[in-house]
């Protein structure tokens, strides 16, 4: 009884100790890339971004050829992005209704781009249908910081 007790303690020990060393060489890591990060391009990213590739991401989520999105940003639905579109930090793309965005398109920081509404289903106690219905973002389109496009909304560049 006591030595189960004696290898258990000493088990988290060990775990203890080598979890640490692991979470030290992943902080100096972590430091590391800070720094180069700082110095190359004047920029300080959430943790998340120096562990995961946004292009590698944009490719396991079937984004068109080129097209990059940042760790931080969710993507919920049937999102389509074609190539070479970048989606910035922070982003919500909500592709429940469907969503589509063009080639060559900037999505900046904290935009937020709905194909559903729950309006009509809160103000109704529930007895009306969350809203969902289609959301076009066209090919050469810059939407601009913190913006919200609702569902239903095409955005297509004036020709």
């Amino acid at each position: 009884m006591v030595q189960v007790r004696f290898g258990q303690l000493a088990s988290s020990v060990w775990h203890m100790s080598t979890s640490g060393r692991v979470l030290r060489i992943l902080r100096r890591l972590l430091d590391r890339e800070w720094r180069e990060t700082a110095e190359r391009w004047s920029r300080s990213l959430p943790t998340g971004e120096y562990f995961n590739d946004r292009w590698n991401r944009a490719e396991t989520l079937e984004l068109g050829d080129g097209a990059s999105i940042y760790d931080s940003s969710a993507v919920l639905g049937d999102v389509k992005v074609e190539s070479h579109t970048w989606i910035g930090p922070f982003v919500v793309l909500d592709g429940s209704g469907g969503l589509r965005i063009g080639q060559h398109c900037s999505i900046s920081a904290g935009v937020q781009i709905y194909s559903h509404n729950t309006v009509r289903w809160a103000t109704s106690d529930g007895r009306d249908k969350i809203e969902r219905a289609p959301t076009l973002i066209g090919s050469n389109v810059d939407i601009g910081s913190n913006s919200g496009i609702a569902l239903a909304c095409a955005l297509v560049r004036a020709q």
